[in-house]
């Protein structure tokens, strides 16, 4: 039983630590290199500025530590128990999460570029500022409450990740990979998602307000309810999703593909939806007053009941549109 003891500065290089008790520990400055630390309890341990390159983590308990100053670059973590560590502004270039609980940890501003998250538990975690890159493997990762503010996230891998609710306010998410991902109730006030692939995603009430969605993949994605106020969809593809009930007002729409989107009741006073294409789209009791329609498409579209007063549809193609009950 080790719990306690102080190896402040002490060289610990290639020590046996394997099932060793190192609660509250002072490991501060401690040269570790090469140590075996696997399943070691570390609960609470001061780590910071210590020496771990090539340490064995696996199965560690680093529940509470301090890590502040450590370089993990590369290290190997699988089946350790991060929760609330702290890992601020840490280099985690390359590390292995995989499967990991980091829940409620302190991550800001660390650095994950082509580090392996797949599958790890990130609940209510700080992300603020952290970096990302295209080798980042956030497949499957639990990310629900999570706060990436400002997190770079250029080109991501975030398939199939859980951001319930999650915060990306000014992320950057240029060209991320977010299909089928749960992002319900996530805030991307501010956030860069231009040519982002959130095909078959869920953002069901989530609050994309001002983003820029520009050249955006959409398809078959869920945005029933959400808020796209003065977002930048130009270009987005957004064939087939759901929009219902969906506030787009404001929003730049210009070019966009919207051929078979559910748009029933959505709010799009003041859009911009010159030469975008609707056809097909649903638009009933959608409310399009003062929108700019100038060239756009739509052909064979649903707009039973909705408003379109002082909507501007110069050169617009309405052949085979349902204009029944709308408000002119």
């Amino acid at each position: 039983d080790l719990s306690g003891v102080d190896f402040y500065g002490a060289d610990l290089s290639g020590a046996d630590f394997r099932d060793a008790n190192l609660t509250d520990t002072n490991l501060k400055h401690a040269k570790l290199a090469g140590a075996d630390l696997r399943r070691a309890n570390l609960t609470h341990a001061n780590l910071t500025d210590a020496d771990l390159t090539g340490a064995k983590l696996s199965g560690a308990d680093l529940r509470g530590a301090d890590l502040t100053g450590v370089d993990l670059s590369g290290v190997y973590f699988s089946g350790a128990n991060l929760q609330e560590i702290n890992l601020a502004n840490i280099d985690l270039s390359g590390a292995d999460f995989y499967g990991v609980d980091l829940s409620e940890a302190n991550l800001r501003g660390a650095d994950f570029r082509g580090a392996n998250l797949q599958g790890a538990n990130l609940f209510d975690v700080n992300l603020s500022g952290a970096r990302f890159d295209r080798s980042t493997n956030l497949s499957g990762a639990k990310l629900y409450y999570a706060n990436l503010d400002g997190a770079n996230l250029s080109g991501a891998n975030l398939q199939g990740a859980d951001f319930f609710r999650a915060n990306f306010q000014s992320a950057n998410l240029y060209g991320a990979d977010i299909r089928y991902t749960d992002l319900r109730g996530a805030k991307f006030h501010g956030a860069n998602l231009q040519d982002a692939n959130l095909s078959g995603a869920n953002l069901e009430g989530a609050n994309l307000s001002g983003a820029n969605l520009r050249d955006a993949y959409l398809e078959g994605t869920n945005l029933t309810s959400s808020h796209l106020q003065g977002a930048n969809l130009s270009g987005a593809n957004l064939q087939g999703a759901k929009l219902l009930f969906a506030n787009l007002s404001g929003a730049n729409i210009q070019n966009a593909i919207l051929e078979g989107a559910d748009l029933f009741s959505a709010k799009l006073h003041d859009a911009n939806l010159q030469g975008a294409d609707l056809y097909g789209a649903k638009l009933e009791g959608a409310d399009l007053e003062h929108a700019n329609l100038k060239d756009a498409n739509l052909r064979g579209a649903n707009l039973q009941g909705a408003n379109i007063q002082n909507a501007i549809l110069e050169g617009a193609d309405l052949i085979g549109a349902s204009l029944i009950g709308a408000k002119r």
